[in-house]
């Protein structure tokens, strides 16, 4: 049903496969009586033996005063602990390495747009996020290519741009975030040792926007958690050190028991929202499968920018209210865009399935971005027509009552029978997993309300050609 000619084998491991070897550690890093010993390390926690941190700088930002067990109550550092030795006290939150050099923290000026992101980090920076608990050899995260933005002779394509330019995630949005990553995860490892925290979804992916919210992944052992049981438990003891230990700096901490259960937290300093789950090992490896489609072609980003903010502001960009998740929508743009006459994007999951392998060690799978190099197309389509191509697609085209979307697969694909599949409105196949994405639509009024908007906007955007039509630009500017 799903063959792949390349792979030479089945896309998706069988469930009873799936156990990766992703740390190179023991088989099971906790078991029953170590989520216990978790939980008795959170009661018997010494904060008096915390350490503080050096002064940290967001950006322009005048420098905040921050340590890790004190930091989260919110006050000075205790006496006793202005006597600890050099070598007690903790980093800067990239390493035991010197500060790394981010560069052009500005946003570009118009006649600087040439370049739609500034390189993350300084070559000889090796960030935290490549390391796992305990440490590998130090591989060096390769900055990302410097991309010319396409050119915008026509007012819809500029309108396009304009946006995209003005709202697109900035290396200070970034580098925030990736401070808070890396406090929580030394106060979850009083709990839990050897557990990693990842940063990941659209923070990290390409796509993401000045306002995105911050997506973290705690993975505390190799194999598949219980997301009912396990996953709540481990969530339960996280969330209660927020509460108690964290106040200081995380406010409104919430236990959210979905069907993958999550934390919501705020982290006071960013004023950044975050969401935090436990081994959702596959988030892991789409963010940078999508990083990949993100910087493969210099019209994916502000195209799918512009879709999320349109999909945003006629309500049906949020999974929790039935409509479409920005994920599903992000594949929904590059299935699109693989799927023209002269296709401007490929599959990258075929033309590098030894980079994209479910079967990548996780320490490793934020190297596969600098694999694959820029894919170039005869397509010359403009942004704008792109946009209206989009809608057309999804409003007159797409059959949605016997396909299923498949990036993967570079193509719309027959659905499956499975369970999963049947009586679904919209069919958005995970490229690692394949499950439906798009699982949240199951009530027809919302899948007719993504339909009618989708068809709606196309004959306005058609008629007007101009983007106010469908999305109020300085409205949306405003949000970021």
């Amino acid at each position: 049903m799903f063959p792949n000619s390349i792979l030479g084998r089945p896309p998706f491991t069988p469930n009873h496969q799936q156990h990766n070897n992703f740390f190179a550690l023991s088989p099971t890093l906790y078991s029953h009586q170590q989520l216990i010993d978790a939980q008795f390390n959170f009661q018997n926690t010494d904060l008096s033996r915390a350490v503080s941190l050096q002064q940290l700088t967001y950006g322009n930002v005048s420098p905040i005063q921050t340590s890790t067990s004190p930091l989260f109550r919110g006050r000075k550092r205790l006496s006793d602990e202005k006597n600890l030795p050099l070598d007690g006290k903790r980093q800067r939150f990239h390493s035991p390495h010197q500060e790394p050099t981010l560069v052009n923290h500005i946003v570009p000026l118009s006649g600087e747009r040439r370049y739609s992101m500034p390189p993350l980090f300084h070559t000889h920076y090796v960030p935290d996020i490549v390391r796992c608990v305990p440490p590998f050899r130090e591989i060096p995260f390769l900055e990302p290519r410097e991309i010319t933005l396409p050119e915008a002779k026509d007012k819809l394509s500029q309108q396009i741009l304009e946006l995209f330019e003005a709202c697109q995630q900035q290396v200070s949005d970034l580098k925030k975030k990736e401070l808070c990553r890396t406090q929580l995860q030394r106060e979850i490892q009083l709990l839990f040792p050897q557990s990693r925290l990842f940063l990941v979804g659209s923070s990290l992916n390409g796509f993401g926007t000045r306002s995105s919210d911050g997506d973290l992944c705690l993975v505390v052992k190799e194999e598949p958690v219980n997301q009912k049981t396990e996953a709540r438990h481990i969530l339960t003891l996280v969330h209660k050190h927020f509460c108690t230990r964290l106040s200081g700096y995380i406010e409104r901490p919430q236990l959210i028991r979905a069907k993958v259960p999550i934390v919501k937290f705020r982290d006071k300093v960013s004023c950044v929202e975050f969401d935090l789950n436990v081994n959702n090992i596959v988030g892991i490896r789409n963010t940078f499968l999508l990083r990949t489609y993100a910087y493969l072609e210099n019209r994916v980003r502000p195209l799918v920018l512009v879709i999320k903010k349109w999909a945003s502001h006629h309500e049906i960009n949020d999974a929790s209210r039935g409509t479409l998740s920005s994920y599903s929508l992000v594949l929904m743009v590059l299935h699109y865009l693989q799927t023209l006459p002269e296709p401007i994007l490929p599959s990258i999951q075929k033309i590098y399935p030894e980079s994209f392998s479910p079967a990548i060690q996780l320490h490793l799978v934020h190297q596969a971005p600098c694999n694959v190099p820029p894919y170039l197309s005869k397509n010359e389509s403009n942004l704008g027509d792109l946009l209206l191509g989009f809608l057309k697609y999804y409003a007159t085209e797409f059959d949605w009552n016997s396909q299923m979307i498949s990036v993967r697969e570079a193509k719309a694909i027959p659905r499956p029978d499975g369970i999963e599949w049947r009586n679904k409105y919209i069919c958005v196949e995970e490229p690692f997993d394949g499950t439906n994405t798009a699982r949240a639509v199951h009530e027809k009024q919302k899948f007719d309300m993504i339909k009618d908007q989708f068809l709606k906007s196309w004959h306005r955007l058609k008629n007007k050609r101009d983007l106010n039509s469908i999305l109020p630009l300085r409205a949306a500017i405003l949000k970021r």
